[in-house]
């Protein structure tokens, strides 16, 4: 019987929670805006973990490119703060990807409003005016 919660999903989490705060104090580069750290998939034998990140503010495709090119350049430093924080025998290599959910899930929002909203017009024009 599997567990419900194995190691590689706690030690992802945990470094979901050190990471943020690693990257809010210790990187001082500029390209970096504010990121959101949306999830930390780590392989099974611990040699690599995949970050993936959210861009908050502006998220045009070259702000995004810019923090993930700062990230990925600053990934051995954050390695070696998370292995001073986490005590880890070894620490996995960091690898930072665009987390693209948070922004189709605002398209797939924008486009349900406004089929809803066209659902009503159609609907209130439909209806003889009761009124009269």
């Amino acid at each position: 019987m599997a567990k419900e919660y194995s190691r590689t999903q706690r030690i992802g989490d945990q470094m979901q929670r050190e990471l943020a705060e690693l990257i809010r104090r210790e990187v001082k580069d500029p390209r970096v805006g504010l990121v959101t750290i949306t999830a930390v998939d780590v392989s099974r034998d611990l040699g690599h973990a995949k970050v993936f990140i959210t861009v908050m503010g502006e998220e045009t495709p070259d702000a995004v490119q810019q923090s993930l090119k700062a990230l990925n350049s600053a990934a051995s430093f954050l390695r070696l703060h998370l292995g001073r924080s986490m005590q880890l025998r070894s620490v996995p290599q960091l690898h930072f990807h665009f987390d693209e959910s948070v922004s189709r899930g605002v398209h797939l929002s924008a486009l349900i409003e406004r089929a809803v909203a066209e659902d009503r017009q159609h609907k209130e024009a439909d209806e003889p005016d009761t009124k009269e």
